[in-house]
């Protein structure tokens, strides 16, 4: 007979009695046609969206801004810059309820979207490939991506640690 650790190694699968099984809940959603999601009258952007502290303000109210186009800056490592998410105009910068457990408002911007959903001038990298890895961190950065974990940690900042430890490795795709 095999011990336990050799039939994990073979991937041996055990029944178990019990368990859940929800009923589906189709019908709600397969009657109906399919819906375009419009944009809303209103968007919310808390100006900390992850680990660290908020970026710093590059707006105002009464500012139209456009997709894409930065509304903070960063000036540490553990800052993101967060970007607008459809062209409209700011109409207010003030304290709103996040969608976290505690509650608890932050600071954000708020925008009315003009329904045009205008793009700001974007600067493609046409190949990754030809930037060190210094420059694709920064434009990681820019992005203002950030881990979807609890903390969301700045991608940039895993990557920069990640790179020095790695300056020789090239970076390729999979």
């Amino acid at each position: 007979m095999l011990s336990l650790i050799e039939q994990i190694k073979q991937g041996t699968l055990w029944d178990f009695p019990g368990g859940i099984h929800p009923a589906e809940n189709k019908t709600q959603s397969n009657q109906n046609p399919i819906v375009s999601a419009s944009v809303p009258t209103e968007i919310v952007l808390p100006l900390k969206q992850h680990i660290g502290k908020a970026g710093d303000l590059i707006v105002a109210v009464g500012d139209r801004v456009l997709k894409g186009q930065p509304l903070t800056r960063y000036n540490t490592s553990f800052m993101l810059p967060i970007h607008a998410s459809t062209s409209g105009t700011i109409t207010a910068i003030e304290p709103r309820t996040t969608a976290h457990p505690s509650g608890l408002k932050e600071l954000s911007i708020v925008i009315k979207p003009d329904g045009e959903d205008t793009w700001c001038e974007r600067h493609i990298c046409e190949d990754y490939t030809q930037l060190s890895g210094d420059e694709l961190i920064e434009q990681i950065r820019l992005a203002g991506i950030s881990g979807m974990g609890g903390a969301g940690f700045p991608t940039a900042k895993k990557d920069s640690v990640w790179s020095s430890a790695h300056r020789d490795t090239h970076y390729q795709c999979g």
